[in-house]
């Protein structure tokens, strides 16, 4: 079965909840020559960027992809734990200071909980080996999502590039018709300028002429240039059938097209071949473009 054509940008999340602890995975990608892959991880699970590494390469071929994991534990989300007796020694001793020196004004709270002691976060249970098999989830499923997210936008690129080829292929089917016409008015046009030249004062061998119209035709003649054009087309189609990670072939394909293009458009320099070479060249500038997106 064909894999579907993938878009390089995307974004997926997912969130996985155990005892006392939650993760959430978030993903980014976007357009990039090769496979580059930034992490952020908790401080307490440096240790998984090699596995959650590996889970990227295993999913993604091509883009700059941004990964972060945050871990929140149920007691991240509980009140401060406040010591009241811790307080209430430390409000006993300042007071006892302050009439023992003689000195003046009143102890406000927020003085008070800045004290050590007075105010503590709740402990937290750190089970790393389970926090390490939720992060695993969490990004296994983000990544799902991210891949989901670059296929969707894939088929939408699929039929803007299948349209381009098929403007593509409308051109090089028009400039096929008119090639054969093209060297034979050019082949007349050198004939008449022979003669006009000529003006009946001095004859030119026929075996001369044949051989200059000969060279003529050979330089105007683009069959091999249409042919493999038409090649270049045909695998087109097969890699847009295919999918999967194609970008670097329909990149190299996309300077095949153009490279073909230009040379047929220095050999026909008539003013409807020129027209349709344009026109040819810009249906290969937008099929590049929207190539350079592809995985």
């Amino acid at each position: 079965m064909a894999n579907a054509l993938r878009s390089m940008t995307g974004f997926g999340a997912a969130t996985v909840a155990g005892k006392g602890v939650s993760v959430q995975v978030e993903v980014r990608s976007v357009n990039h020559r090769h496979l580059q892959a930034k992490l952020r991880m908790p401080p307490d699970l440096g240790h998984l960027e090699s596995q959650v590494d590996a889970l990227v390469r295993k999913q993604l071929s091509r883009g700059a992809i941004q990964l972060s994991a945050r871990v929140t534990h149920a007691s991240d989300e509980l009140p401060a734990c406040v010591h009241k007796d811790v307080a209430a020694a430390y409000l006993r001793s300042l007071k006892a200071l302050a009439s023992e020196l003689k000195l003046k004004g009143d102890l406000e709270l927020a003085d008070l909980v800045r004290l050590p002691g007075v105010v503590s976060a709740p402990e937290k249970d750190l089970d790393l080996e389970g926090m390490s098999k939720l992060v695993l989830r969490a990004t296994t499923l983000a990544l799902r999502d991210l891949v989901q997210m670059r296929e969707e936008e894939g088929a939408a690129m699929a039929k803007d590039l299948a349209s381009h080829a098929a403007a593509i292929a409308k051109i090089h089917k028009s400039i096929q018709r008119s090639a054969p016409g093209l060297v034979r008015r050019h082949q007349a046009d050198l004939k008449r300028r022979v003669s006009e030249l000529l003006d009946g004062n001095e004859t030119v061998s026929s075996r001369d002429l044949a051989r200059e119209m000969a060279l003529l035709g050979d330089k105007l003649d683009v069959s091999e240039e249409l042919s493999r054009l038409e090649a270049h087309l045909q695998q087109l189609d097969r890699l847009l059938a295919k999918g999967g990670a194609v970008g670097r072939k329909l990149d190299f394909l996309a300077q095949e097209f153009n490279r073909e293009a230009n040379t047929i458009g220095s050999k026909c320099n008539d003013a409807r071949t020129a027209h349709a070479v344009v026109e040819l060249k810009t249906q290969i500038e937008r099929l590049r473009e929207q190539v350079q997106n592809v995985e």
